[in-house]
């Protein structure tokens, strides 16, 4: 079981900062605001409007910052505003002893994806998969999928439903949960990052890609045995999909259905989480029970 990071207390001090991609401060505001809504202390980091081409400043001072953070005692959370590409690129400078001694809670997804693994293979510390400050804005922080996240910081236990799917497969099973963005868990494999999910709850999701593009990371995925032993699958969304001129002849979940339909454990499809406003909070390496029915599908922590 993971190593579960302290929960969060009103006048606790989350940081906030880019690692990855540039994003412009003020689509960041509303995020602050209702972080100190919350009753928490907000730490804005420099990489939060800064730009260097298409990242949050360069490859150095995106991870100086990144260090200072996961070094300062007293910040109890980090929330990555948002992701992009970038981490990669700094990931394996990082020096995670002092974040080993005192654990924080990291929070983000799409290529806050592979910090997720990184963390959880090098310290086995649980991290945040949720949302990121833009999900903050036009009202959307009073949608539970926001709440999620909310709710998750101060420890409640998450427990949601989605409606069935036709390529479901039933079961039950009660395992770690670990995974995230299709491409960066792709990404990760054969690097200091990877982690085989054998005998753990998998999710997926992804966004912008070609059809092609993401069957060719499940083939790689499942030749390199990722998908053999798992306890159970959850597919999550997969968003502004692309199709080739000459189409690819199958939509992105009946290619995600011809590549586990082979295996036993229980499979649900578009569960609310991924590049989406539903996007519920999900506690990397803690353990949750998975049930796929017949009428209803649940994934609720039970440790």
């Amino acid at each position: 079981m993971a190593i579960i990071p302290p929960y969060l207390r009103k006048g606790d001090t989350i940081g906030i900062l880019c690692p990855a991609g540039y994003m412009p401060l003020e689509k960041a505001a509303t995020c602050i605001e209702v972080l100190q809504q919350w009753g928490y202390k907000v730490k804005v980091g420099k990489t939060v409007g800064q730009q260097h081409h298409y990242f949050a400043g360069t490859d150095e001072e995106r991870l100086a910052e990144l260090q200072q953070m996961l070094d300062d005692t007293n910040i109890k959370a980090i929330l990555c505003a948002r992701g992009g590409y970038g981490i990669s690129r700094i990931i394996d400078a990082l020096d995670l002893k002092k974040f080993k001694k005192h654990p924080k809670w990291i929070i983000g997804f799409s290529d806050v994806t592979l910090l997720h693994t990184h963390i959880l293979k090098k310290t086995g510390i649980a991290t945040l998969h949720a949302p990121m400050a833009a999900a903050f804005n036009d009202g959307a922080h009073e949608q539970a999928y926001v709440q999620s996240l909310k709710k998750a910081l101060t420890g409640k236990k998450g427990n949601y439903t989605c409606p069935t799917h036709h390529y479901n497969n039933k079961g039950t099973a009660i395992a770690p949960i670990v995974g995230g963005n299709l491409a960066l868990i792709n990404h990760q494999l054969a690097t200091p990052s990877d982690i085989n999910p054998a005998g753990k709850l998998l999710f997926i999701e992804d966004v912008g890609e070609y059809i092609y593009s993401l069957d060719r990371m499940l083939q790689q995925l499942k030749r390199a045995g990722r998908f053999e032993k798992l306890a159970g699958l959850i597919v999550g969304g997969f968003t502004d999909m692309k199709d080739t001129t000459i189409p690819f002849g199958k939509d992105i979940y009946e290619v995600i259905h011809d590549v586990v339909k082979e295996y036993n454990y229980p499979v649900c499809f578009q569960f609310p989480v991924g590049h989406q406003p539903e996007n519920y909070a999900l506690k990397i390496g803690v353990t949750y029970e998975l049930k796929v029915g017949k009428n209803n599908v649940s994934l609720k922590q039970v440790a």
